[in-house]
Order: C-alpha cells, then sequence, then structure tokens
C-alpha cells in the first residue's frame, strides 16, 4: 500500500458525526486565518475565507473548520506544500487539477480543511456563492442539513459515499447560488 492509499484508507474510516452548529466556530476560523496569512503571505491573492458547513449559522457540521485561499495559480503555489507542513497541515494530492488540499493535523484527527484554489477558478466563486446562497436561503440549508444528517447515518465510516450523496444536492444548489449571486451584482 502506498503513502496516498494508506492515508486514503485512515480519512475513508474515520467516522462522521454532525454536530449541532457552535458559535465558536468563526473565531476558531479567525484563529487559524491569521496563522495562514503569516505562513502563506505573498501566496494569498484572493484572500482567507470561511467555506463549508461550519461557515453557516446554525447550519449542523462536521466540527472541522473548512478554509479556502484564493491563489495565483497552482504551479506557484507549490511551495506552499512545504511551508503549511511546518504547521501541522497535511497535503492530500486530491483533486489536483483544481486546488491544493490539506487537512490538520492529521487525516485520522482532523480539525481543518484547507484548500488552495485559484481565484480565476470556477471552483473559486462557486465556493463562495454556495456558501452565501445558505448563509441567506435557510430553507435550502435545511434542505442540505436533512440529506447530510441521511447520509451521516447511512456512510458513517464512508467519507467517499458521504460525499458522493451530497453531490447531486451541492450541484443543484450551486446553480442556484451562481444565479442569485449574478442577480445580486446586476442590482449592485
Amino acid at each position: 500500500m502506498t503513502d496516498d492509499n494508506a492515508a486514503a484508507s485512515r480519512v475513508s474510516d474515520e467516522r462522521i458525526h454532525l454536530h449541532a452548529y457552535n458559535p465558536a466556530w468563526p473565531g476558531q476560523f479567525e484563529l487559524e486565518a491569521k496563522v495562514l496569512e503569516g505562513v502563506l503571505g505573498p501566496h494569498v491573492v484572493g484572500g482567507i475565507h470561511h467555506v463549508g458547513s461550519t461557515a453557516v449559522p446554525g447550519l449542523p457540521a462536521k466540527p472541522i473548520i473548512d478554509i479556502m485561499v484564493g491563489v495565483a495559480d497552482l504551479g506557484s503555489s507549490r511551495p506552499c506544500i512545504e511551508l503549511l507542513a511546518e504547521h501541522h497541515y497535511c497535503y492530500a494530492p486530491h483533486r489536483q487539477d483544481v486546488m491544493h488540499w490539506f487537512c490538520k493535523p492529521d487525516p485520522a484527527h482532523r480539525t481543518h480543511h484547507l484548500h488552495l484554489v485559484r481565484t480565476s477558478s470556477q471552483r473559486f466563486t462557486d465556493v463562495l456563492a454556495f456558501r452565501d446562497y445558505f448563509r441567506t436561503h435557510p430553507a435550502a440549508a435545511h434542505q442540505y442539513e436533512a440529506l447530510k444528517r441521511q447520509l451521516a447515518i447511512q456512510h458513517a465510516h464512508d467519507r467517499n459515499a458521504y460525499t458522493d450523496g451530497k453531490s447531486a444536492m451541492v450541484a443543484a444548489i450551486t446553480v442556484d447560488a451562481r444565479r442569485w449571486r449574478a442577480e445580486n451584482e446586476r442590482a449592485q
């Protein structure tokens, strides 16, 4: 088994458990964002953003703070992999064409996920639109919550199946979020 396969095996074995929204999550993000700003410095060109379910007030989530950092491109941000390792971020070659992905402190017990994403990519704008849509559309957030709860029960020990089970709803909500964001930008 390669090191990547061993890490993937540990990740898929981690139990999925949703926690009630914790009002401390934004503060945990802020503390980590300050650390990341110091570590990544000039590599940060699109901001450091709290994303994922822990960024949506009231939404239950796995207690893992998701962070997205906007970078100019993936090639010039490769040195960040070594810089982040010194701060207990484990790099995982996941969707390498789209992002550099990390977990902290290790795959078996994660407190943070970090995504370095090109600011010019559709993923960068989609992730922010998705988060902002949930913040302003509680009915959509509740639908997502119901699906997450069902999948967490069905796939408590299979992270890939849990994530795959959300993909159709995520895609549909992303379309709505893009439309909503475009309408808001036209209105400004």
